[in-house]
């Protein structure tokens, strides 16, 4: 007999509760290690998509371009929730 289809809220609870599982015996650091060098990357590519500045200069232009993107969407952020407010 097929196995009866599982409702989206029961499907999103069984996959945190293997997400607690995994993080349970894994080290989070290690297996998010190459998605966070990932997205770190990308600000070194934006700053410096020809790779032409010097190391010191791509990084410290690298950690503004992340600076700007963390509050740019801190601003995002803060904007939704006042409209939302004003709409209760």
């Amino acid at each position: 007999m097929p196995a009866k289809p599982m409702s989206p809220q029961d499907r999103s609870e069984r996959a945190r509760i293997a997400a607690h599982r995994l993080h349970a015996t894994h080290d989070s650091r290690q297996i998010t290690s190459n998605a966070r060098s990932a997205f770190l990357d990308r600000f070194a590519r934006e700053v410096d998509p020809d790779g032409i500045l010097a190391p010191e200069e791509r990084a410290r232009r690298a950690a503004h371009a992340k600076t700007a993107y963390f509050r740019a969407l801190a601003l995002k952020s803060a904007q939704k929730r006042r409209g939302a407010a004003q709409a209760t």
